[in-house]
């Protein structure tokens, strides 16, 4: 017998987890980057990492504060994104695309390595490190919620920051799009020999959507490990995948889109993972291992997307003209 009211109830948490939130904003800065300003970043995942693990290595190895370890972090992510877009940008955008799915890849390698143990706990990652964030916890101790919401006070205290943060990043976005310097970002994705042309320098404003882009990442990493150790298995490159999936499927050059995009996906990850595992506990697929079974849950959360694709081409919340520029 399937028990549908825990499939159903551990869906809906995905409503409002830090993963969703963590994810959403992950997808708003490649918004900036390839809805808005049409560059192909293809290494999302290693500005999480920097997010990650430049939080977590001050405040575990040198017991830094709070505000210390998320300037180091951000300053990481500028840097890792002037590395990367210096000799890029100039050039046409499947360089930028190359160059940063390798980079990041390359960026987990590092972070893997045993040379490094001793600063990033190789594999293992590292775990223990929210003590300083925690300190500022207000929730009481103990488990309490509603419904299937119901977390420690732990998880409220990480849930409400990532969803704060992505409120206020989103807004922000919204009111950066909608300034002059936005305009020149959404002429560079249209056409950008006009922009050109008008006298901006487009170089440099394509590096100054890379970095604000990258600092979306970097801080959605951050959000992502709070709740978690930072193990660098986390940021292979199908994360960056998934946050594309998350940005098509909402809206490629919309501000809301990646958040809505993010809860259906996991929303949808979530109930096919619990609905195939209690189906072949309960007999109905018995060709079928719980492994095999962990593996079709992505196949069904694909065939689902490309469905919402194929009738909503634009994303959840996109439009036309959005759509003429995605293809």
């Amino acid at each position: 017998m399937i028990d549908w009211g825990a499939i159903f109830g551990n869906a809906a948490v995905e409503l409002i987890s830090p993963t969703t939130a963590a994810y959403a904003l992950a997808a708003l800065g490649l918004a900036i980057h390839f809805g808005f300003t049409g560059l192909l970043n293809f290494g999302q995942a290693g500005f999480m990492l920097l997010g990650a693990y430049g939080y977590a290595i001050p405040a575990l190895k040198l017991g830094w504060p709070v505000w210390a370890c998320v300037l180091t972090a951000l300053a990481a992510s500028v840097v890792f994104a002037l590395i990367l877009g210096i000799p890029t940008l100039r050039l046409r955008a499947d360089y930028l695309a190359i160059v940063t799915i390798a980079a990041a890849e390359v960026l987990r390698l590092v972070f893997t390595s045993n040379e490094l143990q001793a600063v990033t706990g190789s594999a293992n990652g590292l775990s223990e490190y929210q003590a300083g964030l925690l300190a500022f916890n207000p929730f009481p101790a103990g488990r309490y919620g509603w419904g299937p919401f119901i977390f420690d006070n732990r998880v409220w205290f990480f849930l409400v920051i990532a969803w704060i943060v992505v409120a206020i990043a989103a807004v922000l976005t919204w009111l950066i799009m909608r300034s002059p310097w936005g305009r020149v970002i959404k002429g560079i994705r249209e056409d950008e020999d006009a922009v050109r042309a008008l006298g901006k320098n487009v170089y440099s404003y394509k590096m100054q959507s890379l970095v604000l882009g990258g600092l979306l990442g970097t801080i959605a990493g951050m959000l992502f490990v709070m709740p978690r150790a930072v193990v660098p298995s986390y940021f292979q490159p199908s994360l960056t995948f998934f946050i594309y999936a998350i940005l098509l499927l909402g809206g490629a050059a919309t501000i809301l889109g990646p958040i809505l995009g993010s809860i259906v996906f996991w929303v949808l990850l979530s109930f096919f993972s619990g609905f195939i595992a209690r189906a072949v506990e309960a007999g109905w697929l018995p060709f079928m291992t719980q492994v095999q079974a962990g593996q079709i849950r992505f196949i069904l959360v694909g065939v689902a997307i490309m469905l919402i694709v194929v009738f909503m081409p634009q994303g959840i919340l996109g439009n036309r003209k959005e759509l003429a520029f995605v293809k």
